[in-house]
């Protein structure tokens, strides 16, 4: 004898109270993204894949057993006018928890007025705040031959935004790379960009201004 659909339904409420039937539930397990907006530097530019520090997080993540994802949004050459247009769209897919904004470096390679570098980085950590998440500003410094004033400029704008914005602060990513006795060694052939012996180094720098935001 066929059943109507009503007594079908009738029927499979009835069993699944009484714990006989297990109805599927499509649950997607959430946690926490980080969402890392950065250029070259943690992009693994001239790397072998997985080598670099943001990958090397990934690693630390899982093995401080923190239920945390990485999302590695870093292209080689990008400037900060870059990262902030892709930055919105960037938050909207992942909806990450914290921000790595690691940009700048090309600003300063390119010549670009410092002024815009901030007004850029100030609008890229409001942008994450209102959209939910915390905030980590990470800083960079430019070779000597670009003059004692810019640089020390270029070093302050940082800083200056994450006071100005309320956000964390690495004031240099290449500390213990760029200025150790034996930074030839640490870096690549065009003097920018990391060798991977290097990125355990500047790991070290990241884990401590990060793992605070991890935490709240």
């Amino acid at each position: 004898m066929s059943l109507s659909r009503r007594d079908c339904i009738k029927q499979l409420a009835a069993s699944a109270l009484a714990g006989l039937v297990v109805l599927p539930v499509r649950a997607q397990a959430t946690r926490p993204m980080i969402l890392v907006v950065g250029d070259s530097l943690s992009a693994e530019y001239g790397l072998q894949r997985g080598s670099g520090w943001v990958a090397l997080l990934e690693k630390r993540l899982a093995q401080e057993k923190i239920a945390a994802g990485v999302v590695n949004a870093s292209i080689s050459g990008d400037t900060t006018s870059g990262g902030r247009s892709r930055l919105p769209a960037l938050l909207a897919q992942h909806k990450p928890a914290v921000v790595i904004v690691e940009l700048g470096g090309n600003d300063a390679l390119r010549g670009l007025p410092l002024a815009m570098t901030e007004r850029n980085l100030a609008e890229m950590a409001r942008t994450s705040k209102a959209a939910g998440a915390r905030v980590l500003l990470i800083g960079m410094q430019v070779p000597p031959n670009y003059g004692r004033q810019y640089n020390e400029d270029f070093a302050a704008l940082f800083g200056k935004v994450a006071r100005a914005e309320g956000t964390a602060l690495l004031p240099f990513l290449l500390k213990g790379v760029g200025d150790a006795p034996n930074a030839s060694e640490l870096f690549q052939p065009d003097r920018i960009h990391p060798k991977e012996a290097a990125h355990p180094i500047i790991l070290g720098n990241v884990w401590p201004a990060l793992r605070p935001l991890l935490s709240k």
